[in-house]
């Protein structure tokens, strides 16, 4: 018998396993070939650590150490630019008050972005802290620590059945069993499903797809050091990477747990109105995907152990912020259920307990 088991290998699970693995021994169960394929996967991976309600704030700057010290860093410049057509004026004061972006001139704008339309952008502004995480690495490295603990992350791992038993858990997995004292339900978009498998409540946690585009640098440009760009109200976003750009329409579609794949008609909305607001055409887009992000009834995360079943700990309900909020998220689950005291103000951490919904 393990002391923790987690399901799911994505930011959520691998983090909080990472963390419970100075605690005890660890087993993450994943039911993909690797981890981190689905939402963690297709994230924009940025740090952007005012992007969110008042906990997630909190989770992501308490986050900022961790991303800038351990292992070296996990952090690259990219820095982050809003665009306003002039009919979003109100929504784009709002937006760059609650980002802590500075107004620079369109001309300032233009330096930085090019291929900015000026014909159609009225207001810019721009801050440069803002930073790319490298999100590929940050998993892998809370795995090695799981397995430096002794731990084991079991990929292929599909959960079909969670049992209660007088010491613990007993979850059935692609045709193996394995016994645990405490179950970690980090299963993205399918912890409410976990959770109703294992006889707990459910949240009302629901996914949310985001479909994303790569296009060819527009115009031959080298888009390497070009910050994000986001239209105001976050009705789209662009994003440099590996030399291409990545294009959003920042869509938000209520769908079930499932592989997800982009909506055609959504993501041509949103290429739409990226191209209204720059001077190069999509001519060809390269490839397109979809993630799901989890939202809880309130749309802050969920951590810690079940009020009902404490020996049931949730991880849940990052709703696109699981990579920003990682380090902090999975230390605050540790602390939690090792009895530790958390560095998090006890009013942050009750706006993150599942004890909220009951």
């Amino acid at each position: 018998m393990t002391d923790f088991i987690v399901i799911g290998g994505g930011i959520a699970g691998i983090s909080a396993a990472a963390r419970l693995s100075d605690h005890g021994s660890v087993t993450v169960l994943d039911m993909e070939e690797a981890l981190g394929f689905h939402a963690s996967g297709r994230s924009a991976a940025l740090f952007e650590q005012d992007y969110g309600n008042t906990s997630t704030v909190a989770l992501s700057r308490a986050s900022a150490d961790h991303f800038h010290n351990a292992n070296g860093g996990y952090l690259t410049p990219r820095g982050l630019l809003m665009v306003a057509r002039t009919d979003q004026i109100e929504v784009f004061e709002s937006d760059i008050k609650a980002l802590d972006l500075q107004e620079i001139s369109l001309d300032e704008a233009v330096t930085r972005v090019p291929i900015l339309n000026l014909e159609a952008t009225g207001r810019a502004a721009f801050h440069d802290t803002a930073q790319d995480i490298d999100t590929d690495r940050l998993i892998q490295d809370y795995a090695k620590v799981v397995r430096g603990n002794g731990g084991q992350v079991i990929t292929k791992a599909t959960v079909t059945k969670i049992d209660k038993t007088d010491h613990g858990w007993q979850v059935t997995a692609s045709g193996e069993s394995y016994e645990c004292r405490q179950l970690v339900n980090a299963a993205g978009a399918w912890v409410d499903q976990i959770a109703e498998m294992a006889g707990v409540t459910p949240i009302g946690i629901q996914p949310l797809r985001r479909s994303m585009a790569r296009l060819p640098a527009p115009g031959g440009h080298d888009v390497s050091t070009w910050p994000m760009l986001i239209g105001a109200g976050e009705c789209w976003y662009a994003k440099p990477d590996a030399g291409k750009l990545i294009v959003s329409p920042a869509d938000a579609e209520l769908t079930t747990p499932h592989d997800a794949y982009a909506d055609d008609m959504v993501l041509a909305e949103g290429l739409a109105r990226y191209e209204e607001m720059v001077t190069e055409p999509v001519t060809r887009v390269e490839s397109n995907w979809a993630g799901l992000r989890s939202f809880a009834p309130d749309k802050a995360l969920v951590l810690g152990p079940d009020p009902d079943q404490p020996t049931f700990i949730w991880s849940a309900a990052q709703a696109g912020y699981g990579f920003q909020t990682a380090p902090a998220a999975s230390r605050l689950v540790a602390d939690l259920v090792g009895g530790c005291a958390s560095e998090l103000e006890p009013e942050i951490i009750a706006q993150l307990s599942p004890g909220r919904f009951r």
